[in-house]
């Protein structure tokens, strides 16, 4: 098999990160990146409130540049066993924080794409990314891309899980793949009616792929939900009570529930037997829900475009938006790291919440304004 294969060599964006906040409360920020040769830190490092008219604090970095987002779009956050955040956006490529800097991957750098809709990690600690150009492998010292050269069935990736078995599961334009660091192989989820008011589409696009805690793999379509427990392949729809069939997105919570996340009709989940909906605001002609995370307490997220974001403790669906600080209509990824801290990437970058307001993440640290 034929693999592309760079040396990462050090192409990183600087920067000394930033700022204080106003409270006890300590919370990272928004960000987008230009330029090419620039490291962002993004540390919590107490710094003497000034007279800054925008800001409530300064330091010596925050210049003109303090409100630059990492990225335009963040779509996807995920935080790997060493304790490094990796923050996949929608045109930067990916950027990767340790603690102390943010350094910025792209095609320049040998990464494989440059927008990130999934990221997972394998038990050697190797970093895997699916973009638009195809799957992306990073050993902590270089990038090996695989391609439909290689035997994908399109580069076009949507989704990307790796299951209690080791296996890649790669969902992309033209239906699923599997993979098991040797070879490709195919998994075959019926055809869909392709969805031409999301813009990207097709018959056999795969939005989510998940395994549940019995070792089933679920797949989210524009047919609905399926699942495979590895003898037959079930469709759940709208005949069953599913509240839309244009699934982005699925979770199994801590009690078993399976949850999802649709573009046209909000949140359910299924406990096995019926389906339950979340009563949230909505939009007449589509309530669009793009993500679900289950943080620690056991409590779900969700965004719905235009309204913020929910939190769900098992009987109150908790609403978050502008007026809590949470300048983004267009959340699309909700993720909790090891020390418990809240982050949200979507429309406008990166955000955190720091148990009641929350906060942009710029290239330059935390903002509060």
């Amino acid at each position: 098999m034929k693999k592309t294969t760079y040396i990462y060599k050090g192409i990183t964006r600087v920067s000394s990160l930033l700022l204080l906040l106003f409270s006890v409360f300590i919370i990272s920020c928004n960000g987008q990146q230009k330029e090419k040769n620039s490291r962002t830190s993004l540390k919590d490092i107490p710094l003497q409130k000034t007279d800054s008219p925008k800001n409530e604090y300064n330091s010596p970095f925050l210049q003109p540049e303090i409100n630059v987002p990492i990225s335009e779009f963040v779509r996807r956050i995920f935080q790997d066993k060493s304790g490094n955040l990796w923050f996949g956006t929608n045109g930067d490529g990916v950027a990767r924080y340790n603690g102390k800097s943010l350094d910025y991957f792209s095609v320049n750098e040998g990464f494989g794409g440059v927008a990130v809709r999934g990221i997972i990690e394998d038990n050697d600690g190797n970093i895997w990314f699916g973009t638009e150009r195809g799957l992306t492998k990073y050993d902590g010292n270089s990038f090996e891309n695989f391609t439909e050269k290689d035997g994908l069935n399109n580069d076009n990736i949507w989704s990307l899980f790796i299951d209690s078995k080791g296996i890649i599961w790669i969902g992309s334009l033209e239906g699923i793949n599997l993979f098991d660091g040797e070879k490709f192989s195919s998994f075959t989820v019926p055809e869909a009616k392709p969805d031409y008011n999301r813009g990207v589409t097709s018959a056999k696009i795969i939005h989510s792929i998940m395994e549940d805690s019995k070792g089933s793999m679920w797949f989210g379509t524009n047919a609905g939900a399926y699942f495979y427990d590895g003898k037959s392949l079930v469709n759940l729809s709208e005949k069953d009570g599913l509240c839309n069939n244009a699934v982005n997105d699925i979770l199994e919570d801590k009690n078993g529930n399976i949850w999802f996340a649709t573009h046209y009709a909000g949140v359910c989940f299924w406990d096995g037997k019926s389906f339950t909906k979340i009563a949230t605001k909505e939009r007449e002609n589509s309530t669009e829900v793009w993500s679900l995370f289950e943080d620690t307490s056991g409590q779900i997220w969700f965004p719905i475009e235009s309204f913020g974001v929910y939190r769900y403790d098992s009987t109150t669906a908790i609403n978050f938006n502008e007026n809590d600080g949470l300048k983004s209509g267009a959340i699309q990824c909700i993720f909790e790291d090891n020390e418990g801290k809240i982050w949200l990437g979507g429309y406008m970058g990166l955000f955190r919440f720091d148990g009641t307001s929350f906060y942009s993440v710029s290239q330059n640290g935390i903002l509060k304004e």
